[in-house]
C-alpha cells in the first residue's frame, strides 16, 4: 500500500483513503454551483439566506460585476470563500437555496392552477363554474360569471383584457 504526505495535517495518509482527483473536482464545481446560485439572488432572497456579515459582503461585490469573465473569476472566488467554511457550513445555505427554490415551484403550480381555471372559465361557461363552486362554495359566483362572460367578451372583441385579468385577481383570492 502507497502512501502520500496529506499536506493539510503533514501526517501520512494512505491514498486509497483520501478522495480521488474526481472526487474533489465534483465538490469543487458543487461549490462553484452554489455560489454562482448565492450571486443570482434577488435582495429579498439573499436577505433569507444565512450568511455571516463577510460572506454577505463578497456576494454583493460579485453581484455587482457585470462584465462576463470578471464575473466569472468574482464566482470562482465566492467559491473559494465557501469552501473555506467547510462542508457543515455550507449544508444550511444549500437547504436555504433549496427551500427557496420549493416555493417558487410551488408559486408557480400555483399560478398556473390559477391560469387554468381562468382560462375554463372563459372558454365552458357555466359548466366550469359550476365545478369550481362544488370546490368553493363560499365563493361569488354570480360575480365570477360576470367577470369570465366580460373577459370573453374583451377577448372576442380585442379589447384591453381589464376583466381578464380581475378575473385572475378574484381566482388567485379565491385559491389564497
Amino acid at each position: 500500500m502507497m502512501h502520500d504526505r496529506d499536506d493539510d495535517s503533514h501526517v501520512y495518509v494512505p491514498r486509497d483513503e483520501r478522495p480521488s482527483r474526481s472526487q474533489l473536482r465534483r465538490e469543487a464545481l458543487d461549490v462553484l454551483k452554489l455560489a454562482q446560485a448565492l450571486a443570482a439572488l434577488s435582495d429579498a432572497q439573499l436577505a433569507r439566506i444565512p450568511l455571516d456579515d463577510d460572506l454577505r459582503a463578497e456576494v454583493a461585490r460579485t453581484r455587482a460585476v457585470k462584465q462576463q469573465i470578471a464575473r466569472k473569476r468574482a464566482e470562482q472566488f465566492l467559491a473559494k470563500q465557501l469552501r473555506k467554511l467547510g462542508d457543515a457550513d455550507l449544508v444550511p445555505l444549500r437547504a436555504a437555496l433549496e427551500h427557496d427554490r420549493e416555493h417558487a415551484r410551488r408559486e408557480a403550480a400555483a399560478l398556473h392552477r390559477v391560469e387554468t381555471w381562468r382560462e375554463r372559465l372563459i372558454t365552458d361557461g357555466d359548466a366550469a363554474l359550476d365545478e369550481l363552486m362544488q370546490q368553493f362554495p363560499a365563493a361569488d359566483r354570480q360575480q365570477l360569471r360576470q367577470l369570465a362572460r366580460k373577459a370573453r367578451a374583451e377577448r372576442d372583441a380585442q379589447k384591453p383584457l381589464h376583466a381578464f385579468h380581475e378575473l385572475f385577481r378574484a381566482l388567485r383570492e379565491l385559491f389564497g
